[in-house]
């Protein structure tokens, strides 16, 4: 059994107690129907705290019911002579009550819909004293009841709303010390090899005899370049202090072409058909070239995943950014097993994550006709840090 179980027990068993016995000091039970009345409401009152975390707010309302019936059970109940048997002051709340006000303050997924029915218990009690009671003191046993139960359960929320806040600010500086950690380690292994493959290419082109080796430098070197540059976005992203701290980060510049991109893939005998125009489309660097690995990662799944398949690219320009789309039919021939099972299978995991650190938005799911769509909406501006939106 676990412990919130044994507290909801131990909770109806004290609610329950405290109220019978508060009974049976002040009238005989189950002698008379007024009796058994009293004992029955005060028997529910206590049974509902069972139901107190899963209903809190129905709880509370039925406090509210049953302090409203016990009241009238005292001021209407025919030969009942006001005082003469059971004096209905504050003990006509149930012993429930103050369990029931905290549940409300702690559990309640609206805490606005908790306070009607404790403010009515408060008003029942107070209103439904005899004249000759202290106000003072009825609304003391009021607030001792109903309000500091209230109070004690905010604090409770508020204490553990700080408790997860401070988990997650934790949690949020681990996660940016690793980024250091993994951006300090790309800079220095990775990007320095790349660095003097790039260069050893450049020299291998102005040194080459043959024209050959010479456009196969160029091409290396051309392709280090551009790796080169997509490592400085990751080192980028890895060190921002938050995602806006990358991506706002220098000046806009136009959408990278796709055109080699679609051209690639038409090489290979895929049909790519392309719908929207790039030109107008501003991002900053680190956007822009995220924009183009969207297209690459997903024409590259078509390759490996879908091969017959067409492929329809559209490219969105929104008011806030740019809408990048890819979608494929069903392929119409089987592929090669070797190709689809080669590289680490995490291509678009990767990809959502670098999106994300953008604060953009990814996409990628089966359509009804069997092809696959991946759709990235990707910010155009983001305010640098500290600024507001």
């Amino acid at each position: 059994m676990g412990r919130e179980r044994v507290a909801d027990i131990v909770v109806v068993v004290v609610a329950g107690v405290v109220s019978l016995s508060g009974t049976v000091t002040q009238v005989p039970v189950l002698r008379e129907p007024y009796d058994l009345c009293v004992f029955c409401l005060l028997v529910a009152s206590a049974l509902s705290l069972w139901f107190r975390r899963r209903a809190p707010v129905a709880v509370a309302w039925l406090m509210a019911l049953l302090a409203v019936i016990l009241v009238a059970a005292v001021r209407v109940w025919p030969g009942l002579a006001p005082g003469t048997r059971l004096e209905p002051e504050i003990t006509l709340l149930p012993a429930a009550v103050p369990f029931a006000a905290y549940a409300a303050a702690v559990f309640a997924r609206n805490p606005r819909l908790a306070w009607p029915p404790l403010v009515l218990v408060a008003a029942i009690a107070f209103l439904g004293a005899p004249p000759s009671s202290r106000a003072v003191a009825v609304a003391g046993m009021v607030l001792i009841l109903v309000g500091a139960p209230v109070v004690l359960g905010r604090y409770v929320v508020a204490r553990a709303e700080r408790a997860r806040r401070g988990h997650h600010l934790r949690a949020e500086q681990a996660r940016r010390q690793e980024r250091l950690r993994l951006a300090a380690e790309i800079h220095d292994v990775v990007s320095h090899r790349v660095s003097v493959m790039v260069l050893q290419a450049g020299a291998l082109q102005l040194t080459a005899a043959d024209e050959a080796s010479r456009q196969a430098a160029g091409q290396l070197r051309t392709t280090g370049c551009q790796t080169l540059g997509e490592l400085r976005d990751l080192v980028g992203l890895l060190n921002a202090a938050g995602p806006s701290d990358a991506a706002s980060t220098g000046p806009l510049e136009p959408m990278p072409d796709l055109s080699g991109l679609v051209e690639s893939a038409r090489s290979v005998g895929t049909v790519v058909e392309v719908d929207g125009a790039q030109g107008p489309c501003l991002l900053p660097p680190v956007v822009g070239r995220t924009a183009y690995r969207v297209v690459q990662e997903a024409l590259t799944n078509v390759h490996k995943h879908a091969p017959g398949a067409r492929v329809r690219l559209q490219v969105r320009q929104l008011p806030a950014g740019v809408r990048v789309s890819v979608r494929n039919t069903a392929p119409t021939r089987a592929g090669d097993a070797v190709l689809a099972s080669a590289g680490a299978g995490a291509g678009l995991l990767g990809l959502r994550r670098r999106i994300e650190l953008i604060n953009g938005t990814l996409r990628a799911e089966a359509c009804a006709d069997g092809g696959y769509r991946v759709e990235a909406d990707l910010p155009s501006v983001l305010p640098a840090a500290g600024e507001g939106p």
